[in-house]
């Protein structure tokens, strides 16, 4: 046997100590690093647990003018709409140098813009929002306003903020209310108006209408109709004259949503035309005094509609799935804020007025 053979025999740790303590050298290696990647990754995860995405102070929005000048309650926007982002919104002008966004409603600054609007230079990256709910033929001085104003916020759809006075959604569950009681509508037509004049398009077409269907009117003038027996009062009628006092688009306001709809009463509309009321509503939601050649053949219509129990109830079936929702001020305050979080860069509107009119 040669005496490398021997040596393996009678002494094997020699022969193989070289790399025994090769192998325990790069153990030892492999073993520190699995500890300082366990201990440098706890502590990576704890901070991330710890610190979580960057964080953001809500967005604090200054109500410069309340609506009409009636001060509202201003809600929790997380509790108004929940999974939305909460917003800071006030009223108090002294924190007009912080403030992100001032939100001016047109009616308060209309009179004198030049002393009523919010001092200039505006502070740098805070934005003016121009809040109208008015048609154009109610809000005067719009050109005064021109170069101001950051975004728009209206009732039009083409609004940076669109604001409507009323919307449809689909019921979060089974529909909660029951069908129309036709039993406990026991008048025809009804119609609130409080802004009455002789010449507007919605006053003439009535006093046609009249001749040929009794009408109860309510307002000013008119029948009284306290506001908290409104829809009580107006649930007893079949049919609702929901006519703006103005034709303009998108312009569909309360008479609709809230006067007509929330009585459960099939609204009789005049505004714009019926193509623009169908972005709102389903065709078979409404009448349109567009499809008729004139007063008399509308009355006709509602004549017939009221004797057909069958034919009637078929403006009611997109109540099964869909339900009618109404504007709040603190709901709309809360929208433009959530717009103005999603960091889209606006230009100055050039024109209010040419925009508007």
């Amino acid at each position: 046997m040669d005496p490398l053979g021997w040596a393996k025999i009678r002494c094997p740790w020699r022969y193989y100590l070289p790399r025994l303590l090769l192998q325990l050298f790069l153990a030892l290696c492999f073993f520190s690093y699995l500890r300082v990647s366990h201990d440098e990754a706890p502590k990576s995860e704890a901070t991330a647990a710890t610190t979580g995405p960057p964080t953001r102070s809500p967005l604090l929005l200054l109500l410069w003018t309340w609506p009409f000048n009636t001060p509202v309650a201003l809600s929790r926007c997380s509790d108004l709409w929940p999974g939305t982002a909460d917003c800071q919104l006030t009223a108090n002008r002294s924190v007009y140098p912080q403030a992100d966004a001032v939100l001016v409603h047109h009616r308060e600054v209309s009179y004198r813009p030049e002393e009523l609007l919010p001092p200039s230079p505006r502070p740098p990256g805070q934005r003016w929002v121009w809040f109208n709910m008015e048609s154009p033929v109610h809000s005067p001085q719009l050109k005064a306003l021109d170069g101001h104003f950051n975004l728009t916020m209206s009732y039009r759809r083409d609004s940076d903020i669109f604001t409507p006075y009323g919307w449809l959604e689909p019921w979060p569950g089974p529909p909660a209310s029951a069908p129309v009681n036709l039993s406990a509508k026991t008048q025809l037509v009804a119609w609130v108006v409080s802004n009455w004049r002789h010449d507007s398009e919605r006053v003439r077409y009535y006093q046609q209408l009249r001749v040929h269907l009794h009408v109860d009117v309510y307002g000013r003038f008119h029948r009284p109709l306290p506001r908290a027996l409104m829809t009580e009062q107006l649930s007893q009628y079949k049919f609702y004259l929901a006519f703006e006092n103005s034709l303009h688009p998108d312009y569909i306001t309360e008479k609709l949503w809230k006067n007509a709809l929330q009585a459960w009463a099939v609204p009789v509309v005049m505004g714009p035309g019926r193509r623009n009321y169908e972005q709102f509503l389903p065709p078979d939601a409404f009448i349109h005094v567009d499809d008729f050649q004139s007063p008399k053949e509308l009355a006709q219509y509602l004549l017939a509609l009221d004797r057909d129990h069958a034919r009637y109830l078929t403006y009611f079936r997109w109540r099964e799935t869909l339900r009618p929702r109404s504007f709040s001020w603190d709901l709309m305050f809360c929208k433009a804020c959530w717009r103005l979080q999603e960091e889209v860069r606006y230009q100055t509107v050039p024109s209010i007025a040419s925009w508007f009119t």
